[in-house]
C-alpha cells in the first residue's frame, strides 16, 4: 500500500530519471566524449564557446560556461566561454528592437567567428530564438551543437550535431542535461591532459575526428 501520493510521485520521478540516464549512458557518451575532445583542440587554439538557452536551460548553459572560464575539477587555464542570455542589456535591447526570436542570433552574429562553437540547450527543442541562433551560427562559420529533449525536433535539425535526451518530463530532461554538461566537462579536461603526438620531428596537436550526422 502506498505511503503517500507525494512519495509515489517522488519514486516515479526518480525512476524516470534513472531511465533517462540509462539511455544517455547507452546512446550519448560517445558524442559527449567527442565534443569534449574537440573543445580541447578548439579553445586552447583561441576559439571560444558561445552558449544559450531559455529558462532552466539558460541556467544549464551558464553552468557550462562557468566550468570552462573557471574550472570543473582540476586546475587549468581559463578558456573563453560566454552565456548569451547573461548579457541582459543586449538581450533586452535586441528583444525590444528586433523581437525575442533574435535575442541570441544577433549576439552570435556579433561575437561568433569561424572556428567558434555554439552550444544550444533546449528541453523542448522548439524554441524559435535558438533556431534562429543556429542559423546565424552556421552562416557565420561556427560549429553548432544542440543538447535537447526527445527528438527529432527543430533545434536539433537546425544544428550541425545534436544529442537528444529522451526523458518523460521537462524536469527529467533538465536533470539529465546537467549530467551531460558535467560529462562534457570531464571529457574536455581528460582530453586536455592527454599527451600531444610527436609527428615528423615536431609536436602536433591530438588528432580529432569529426562526427557526421545529427542523431546520437
Amino acid at each position: 500500500m502506498s505511503e503517500s501520493p507525494a512519495l509515489d510521485a517522488a519514486q516515479l520521478h526518480c525512476r524516470s530519471l534513472e531511465q533517462a540516464l540509462g539511455r544517455l549512458r547507452r546512446d550519448g557518451l560517445g558524442r559527449l566524449t567527442d565534443w569534449g575532445g574537440r573543445l580541447a583542440t578548439a579553445l586552447p587554439a583561441g576559439s571560444r564557446l558561445l552558449a544559450a538557452g531559455n529558462g532552466g536551460s539558460a541556467a544549464q548553459a551558464q553552468h557550462l560556461t562557468a566550468e570552462l572560464v573557471g574550472r570543473y575539477r582540476q586546475e587549468r587555464p581559463a578558456y573563453s566561454a560566454i552565456s548569451l542570455h547573461a548579457e541582459t542589456s543586449s538581450m533586452t535591447a535586441i528583444g525590444n528592437d528586433y523581437g525575442f526570436d533574435h535575442v541570441f542570433a544577433r549576439q552570435v552574429s556579433a561575437h561568433g567567428r569561424p572556428g567558434d562553437i555554439l552550444v544550444l540547450l533546449s528541453t523542448s527543442g522548439r524554441s524559435a530564438n535558438l533556431i534562429t541562433a543556429a542559423v546565424a551560427g552556421r552562416a557565420a562559420g561556427l560549429r553548432v551543437w544542440a543538447l535537447t529533449g526527445p527528438g527529432p525536433n527543430p533545434v536539433g535539425e537546425a544544428a550541425d550535431e545534436v544529442l537528444y535526451i529522451d526523458g518523460d518530463t521537462t524536469a527529467t530532461v533538465q536533470e539529465a542535461h546537467l549530467v551531460a554538461v558535467h560529462l562534457l566537462c570531464e571529457a574536455f579536461d581528460a582530453a586536455l591532459s592527454e599527451p600531444v603526438v610527436a609527428t615528423a620531428g615536431r609536436i602536433a596537436p591530438r588528432d580529432v575526428v569529426p562526427v557526421n550526422g545529427n542523431v546520437s
